[in-house]
């Protein structure tokens, strides 16, 4: 083997890797896999017809999105958000979609904001919850891509997928007024912006946060 080749793994094996993280994410996604729900290396491998490694490197990798947590005596589970989990996702989340409507108001174009705005519309046609909540976290990557912040739009990446499992966690707690009240609410995200409303942006995109949190702890 070349010096190279001692020093890496073949790439076809992280492939595989990632296409079984895709496979797991998607199943979370859209509910198969609840919160708390076990991740039994052996039945995934069965199921996927893949060996046991490329698994337990997918589980590595969606631990890392804290989408799934590993313990001794459990083994991996879909992450169940604790209290302090919800609190400080939410701030953090808070802190930097400030900073994206506060970029988005100074810098985006009128072709940016009407991308946000045609996804606020796909909301309508969202046929259940869960696909009502991918296309609530496909509206926010638009927010943070029409930022022009590269760094910004990487750090929202590293919580995406939490947030997802956050709205997720929501809906499967009651899904009472999501359906019905969440594509108007992301209508007025979109007017808001578009009026270049700075202070009124900040309000808004604030209080649909704490709509979902207020769910959650029962506030």
């Amino acid at each position: 083997m070349s010096e190279v080749g001692d020093r890496v793994a073949p790439a076809r094996r992280r492939g595989l890797a990632d296409e079984v993280a895709d496979r797991v994410r998607e199943a979370i996604f859209v509910g198969r896999y609840p919160p708390g729900a076990q991740l039994r290396e052996v039945e995934l491998s069965a199921a996927l017809e893949v060996s046991r490694g490329p698994v337990r490197e997918a589980l590595l990798r969606l631990e890392r999105e804290g989408l799934v947590r590993s313990s001794w005596h459990r083994g991996a589970t879909v992450t169940d958000l604790s209290a302090d989990d919800i609190a400080e996702l939410d701030s953090l989340r808070g802190a930097l979609e400030d900073l994206a409507v506060a970029e988005v108001i100074a810098r985006a174009d009128d072709a940016e904001l009407a991308a946000i705005g045609k996804l606020a519309d796909a909301m309508e046609r969202a046929v259940d919850e869960h696909e009502l909540v991918r296309r609530d976290i496909e509206f926010h990557d638009a927010v943070f891509a029409a930022t022009g912040h590269g760094r910004l739009l990487e750090a929202w990446r590293s919580i995406r997928c939490q947030v997802h499992l956050f709205l997720l966690t929501r809906v499967n707690r009651s899904v009472e007024g999501y359906l019905s009240g969440v594509p108007a609410e992301h209508r007025e995200l979109v007017a808001v912006l578009r009026a270049r409303d700075g202070q009124r942006a900040l309000e808004l995109f604030a209080a649909h946060r704490r709509r979902a949190v207020e769910v959650l702890t029962g506030e």
